[in-house]
């Protein structure tokens, strides 16, 4: 009996895949744990359709995470920091701090996790900050670190 799977099953396959399986197993064990679905023609049609969706869903976020990354690379965030001689910052800046500054002076959400320090800016100066927006899309963001008045 053919099967379109609705969850991963260990050793079966992935979800959304259609495979071959024992009658009994399909009537026994997937069917009645909604692993799967029997692959009838309205089920097929169904499955593609979905498909088709999460892929035009999957290309309109690669697009707003590439108009974001445009957008990025034009900004520049201004952080304030107490520091000492030679420029040496009293402490660091981490993710969580530029993302609340590119919220309050550009007014971008940024998640603090998807911002990737190679290592703390524990000094004053202007450095470009990657962020991860998407798997395929990396922006880079203007962090200006001045010393505090």
């Amino acid at each position: 009996m053919k099967v379109i799977l609705l969850e991963d099953v260990k050793s079966l396959g992935k979800k959304g895949q259609i495979v071959n399986v024992s009658d009994g197993y399909a009537r026994n064990y997937v069917l009645p744990k909604k692993l799967g679905l029997e692959a009838s023609s309205a089920n097929l049609n169904d499955l593609k359709l979905q498909k088709a969706n999460a892929d035009k869903v999957a290309q309109q976020q690669l697009e707003a995470a590439r108009a974001t990354a445009a957008e990025l690379e034009t900004k520049e965030v201004v952080l304030t920091m107490k520091s000492g001689e030679g420029g040496r910052a009293f402490g660091s800046v981490s993710s969580k701090e530029i993302a609340a500054a590119a919220k309050e002076q550009c007014g971008m959400e940024l998640d603090k996790k998807k911002i990737q320090l190679p290592e703390a800016i524990k000094a004053l100066g202007v450095y470009q900050v990657s962020i991860k927006l998407h798997p395929q899309v990396t922006g880079t963001l203007t962090v200006k670190v001045v010393e505090e008045q």
